[in-house]
């Protein structure tokens, strides 16, 4: 799995959805709005969202009243799945995810140890959603939510 800045926009987005949904602000949020809070570009936002909402993981409606909401509950979608969403072909746990200069090939002696690494963050990721950000809750980690600042 790789960890690139689209998986990262994507998971900020995420959150940052869920967040305004859970504070009661709206149901749906307007990518400009997310964008503008987040610190991301607008048009690569929606072209996030656009495999975000192939993927399922999200909902749209046009019109006055319209935009982006979450397709699941906040708790039943993984970062993992996030990642896996925005970053198409990502062969996934099997394939290593790091680039260590070919430390990845079969014949390098450390090959198994990145993998291993590789498939622990697998697990991980696929283990914490969305939900659990908001929480602060990371596995065995529990760290305090991050204050927002005041617009």
């Amino acid at each position: 799995m790789q960890l690139s800045t689209r998986g990262r926009y994507a998971v900020m987005a995420l959150v940052d959805l869920a967040a305004q949904a859970r504070e009661g602000t709206a149901q749906r949020e307007r990518l400009a709005e997310i964008a503008a809070r987040q610190g991301i570009n607008p048009a690569y936002l929606e072209q996030l969202f656009a495999r975000l909402r192939r993927a399922g993981l999200v909902i749209s409606a046009r019109g006055p009243t319209g935009g982006y909401g979450l397709a699941r509950p906040p708790e039943a979608i993984s970062i993992a799945a996030v990642i896996r969403a925005v970053d198409e072909g990502d062969p996934g746990a099997e394939a290593c995810c790091l680039d260590a200069g070919g430390a990845g090939d079969a014949d390098c002696p450390t090959a198994a140890l990145w993998q291993a690494l590789c498939v622990h963050v697998h697990r991980f990721l696929d283990g914490i959603s969305i939900a659990d950000v908001i929480a602060g809750r990371f596995g065995d980690a529990v760290l305090p939510p991050r204050p927002r600042e005041a617009a």
